[in-house]
């Protein structure tokens, strides 16, 4: 019997390992994973769409209403006295931003609830890149979706009031302003509603203390004394955020401009909250 011995070259090169790409957490690449999370939830399409529908079906009933008290020779109320096709165009918004601010919420929170945010912290450990990433994400989307909307229910409604009082066209000083800023609003209320997601992370708590400051608390503030509703009801979020697309103002109300700057003021303290309990505390 013979025993054959294989000799191995010590020399001989080794083959050579295939090396695994590195995969590095950028800026870019957490803007799209939020962006498809966002989008492969069926919540999104039905609410986004409730918030158009909100905006376009609301101003159109409002403009309908003031067309038949005209027709109808009615005794017009207040309200409806000083009314133009911006005002009656943008009357939905109070109900759509209760749809893109609870949405805002579930981009957050919801993860908290289904435990998904502890893998998306593992794949982002620096933390606060998801928060920024799904505030620009989902406000962008609110914003795109906010400004559509109030366009078409403006052409829709100037064109119900033509021939009326209130009858204006998007060439009129101030309505495309006006315009652009309640979508802007919209989008910054989406933001909030993301920030107060992450900060509260609790999807009924981010939605109670939405509705809360933007619809409560006004009506609580109306019962304190006229001084001091003079002195702090325009500051709050809702009411500088309305004068952000009001046409006209008095010595009640905030400018556009300044209405703004309070509101992102509003903003960014909801979202300096959220960043510090996503970095203070554990997922």
């Amino acid at each position: 019997m013979s025993t054959t011995i294989t000799v191995t070259d010590s020399s001989a090169p080794a083959p050579a390992r295939t090396a695994r790409p590195e995969y590095k957490v950028t800026g870019r690449r957490v803007l799209r994973a939020e962006w498809a999370k966002l989008w492969s939830l069926r919540s999104t399409w039905i609410t986004l769409g409730l918030g158009l529908l909100f905006l376009v079906a609301f101003g159109v009933i409002a403009a309908a209403h003031y067309k038949s008290q005209i027709n109808s020779g009615e005794r017009l109320r207040p309200d409806d006295a000083t009314a133009t096709a911006l005002s009656l165009s943008v009357f939905g918004t109070n109900f759509a931003q209760l749809a893109l601010g609870v949405l805002g919420v579930l981009v957050t929170a919801g993860e908290y609830s289904t435990g998904m945010i502890r893998s998306t912290l593992a794949a982002v450990p620096r933390r606060l890149p998801v928060l920024w990433s799904k505030s620009v994400v989902f406000g962008l989307v609110a914003l795109v979706v906010s400004t559509i909307g109030v366009f078409i229910a403006f052409m829709i409604t100037s064109g119900i009031v033509s021939g009326t009082p209130a009858a204006l066209t998007i060439s009129h000083s101030g309505v495309v302003r006006s315009l652009l800023g309640a979508g802007l609003y919209l989008g910054l209320v989406g933001v909030i509603g993301t920030a107060l997601g992450a900060l509260l992370r609790s999807v009924a708590g981010g939605i109670s203390v939405l509705v809360a400051s933007l619809m409560l608390v006004p009506g609580l503030i109306s019962l304190l004394p006229t001084s001091w509703q003079d002195n702090i009801s325009p500051y709050l979020p809702s009411n500088a955020g309305q004068s952000m697309f009001a046409l006209t103002h008095d010595s009640t109300t905030l400018a556009p401009t300044a209405g703004l700057l309070v509101f992102l003021g509003w903003t960014v303290l909801a979202l300096a909250g959220a960043a510090y309990r996503l970095l203070r505390t554990d997922a």
